[in-house]
């Protein structure tokens, strides 16, 4: 999410954005008992390198911190998941927060100490959530219970893992990437949050005056007060959440926001949870396997593996990391794949990738200390397991979600749109390339929603209609059939500046 940072751009990389390779620097040294900075990457100091390890009661706090940048991003999926799949029961609902919590803890502990060993957090990506939608509508739970399409979105989740696994640990990884350019890549992630427009106003506009009012803090703490204290720059949307959520909790208190309304903040959910539950493998039933949702899923993977290799080199450049080197980088995503396979296990109805956001928080910080993402992930791990506090942010209310879409949606998508930098915009080559692969990622699923096919083998028919709903496989199938057919130059293409920035 891949996708989904609201911090400093100087500072934050974005995903699927360009790829800089890191310089050399010296880590933090001790000196008399106190930290010297040295020269650290892009002009700053690094209080702590990527081997350093602080004291045991920093470590601690640093890593909540890095807990707490990835917090929104990661609440806000099974959040949206939970109407497609299905999910009525709010603690139900508390418990599928928790799994993802302790997934990403689960994951960013692999990664960090067998995989690329970068301090890069892992967490849930917002790039599988079309895939995720087109599969709800496909296995239609009905009256067999939600479960029904969560076991359908872990057997693709598992199966596509499968796929990564094996794309990292051969090597193709690197062989695949040379046909996927900026021209690609742009409609692909913007596409991941333009196809994501009806859970915003909508969801907002239940009650515009706490969705609007969250909107409001949002663009208030990251745009305009974003330079007056770090907490504004680290922590927008958790801020504007917990100052909406407390106007609507007063509210409801003085019985402004009866029950029923939209609102209203009730914490009879939380009362209900238990206090403690572990998550398991396989909680909600064995996983079912299809093709058509195993093949739209892998527009998912391959976003996630793009974006997640830029994030590889940023945050080396950041933490003072060497830079990573093939077997790096196909570590890397063997393990993300190994973190996507355990989501499917646990039944987060979601996989891993990498957080740009807490790579934005290293450049902010100065501390790039592998020790402190891992006493982050440990973190997650404990709260994960703490079920009263998955069913805490059940009792937000839907129109403050609403509100958080708008801001982060729109910010994925511009993500997307900041890759356009590199080619000729003044080619009608290109021109039609975007235009067309745009279009047709929003307008074809609209079809497809609407006019499912249906034809022998069933299978196949299956297949075309989920890549058909998802909006991102379409613009990126045909972004890059066209970008690689159609001829035009290095330079038009934006090649020439892509691969300076890898």
């Amino acid at each position: 999410m891949t996708e989904n940072d609201l911090t400093d751009e100087e500072t934050a990389p974005t995903e699927g954005g360009p790829i800089q390779r890191p310089v050399e620097e010296e880590t933090a040294a001790t000196e008399g008992g106190l930290i010297q900075p040295q020269p650290g990457p892009a002009g700053s100091d690094l209080i702590y390198g990527i081997d350093d390890e602080p004291p045991m009661g920093e470590t601690i706090v640093l890593g909540l911190q890095h807990y707490l940048t990835m917090f929104g991003s990661t609440l806000a999926i099974p959040l949206i998941l939970s109407e497609p799949l299905g999910i009525k029961d709010p603690v139900e609902i508390g418990w599928l927060i928790a799994t993802m919590f302790f997934v990403s803890g689960v994951t960013t502990l692999l990664q960090t100490t067998w995989g690329n060993r970068l301090p890069i957090v892992q967490g849930g990506t917002f790039s599988f959530l079309a895939p995720a939608f087109a599969i709800c509508g496909m296995a239609g739970a009905g009256a067999a219970g939600w479960e029904v399409n969560m076991q359908a979105i872990q057997g693709a989740i598992i199966l596509g893992a499968v796929v990564e696994i094996i794309v990292g640990g051969s090597g193709l990884v690197g062989k695949l990437l040379r046909f996927v350019g900026p021209i690609t890549i742009a409609p692909t992630i913007a596409l991941i949050g333009l196809c994501l427009f009806k859970f915003g106003a909508p969801k907002a506009g239940e009650h515009w005056p706490i969705g609007g009012l969250t909107i409001g803090l949002i663009i208030l703490f990251s745009q305009y007060l974003r330079s007056k204290n770090r907490s504004f720059e680290l922590y927008p949307i958790l801020l504007a959440i917990v100052g909406a959520w407390g106007v609507a909790a007063a509210c409801t208190a003085a019985g402004m926001f009866p029950e029923g309304h939209a609102s209203h903040t009730s914490m009879a959910n939380l009362k209900a949870a238990p206090w403690f539950r572990v998550p398991t493998p396989f909680q909600w039933g064995m996983p079912t396997f299809g093709v058509a949702a195993f093949v739209g899923m892998l527009a998912g993977y391959i976003a996630s593996m793009v974006e997640s290799i830029g994030d590889y080199y940023a945050c080396a450049r950041l933490s003072g990391g060497p830079v990573p080197d093939a077997k790096t980088v196909n570590r890397g995503i063997t393990f993300e794949g190994i973190g996507c396979l355990v989501a499917g296990i646990f039944g987060t109805g979601n996989g891993t990738t990498s957080y740009s956001e807490n790579i934005g928080a290293i450049g902010l910080t100065r501390v790039g200390s592998r020790r402190v993402v891992q006493a982050g992930a440990i973190i997650m791990i404990v709260l994960g397991m703490v079920s009263k506090f998955g069913a805490l942010f059940t009792t937000i209310p839907s129109p403050i979600v609403g509100g958080m879409y708008c801001a982060m949606f729109g910010m994925i998508a511009s993500v997307g749109l900041s890759n356009l930098q590199f080619i000729n915009m003044n080619s009608a080559r290109n021109l039609f390339i975007l235009g067309f692969a745009f279009f047709m990622g929003l307008s074809v699923p609209e079809y497809f929603n609407a006019n499912p096919v249906a034809f022998e083998p069933a299978w196949l028919a299956d297949i075309v209609n989920t890549l058909g709903k998802t909006g991102m496989a379409v613009g990126a199938f045909i972004a890059l059939f066209l970008d690689n057919t159609i001829p035009g130059t290095d330079e038009e293409r934006g090649l020439t500046a892509w691969g300076a920035g890898h």
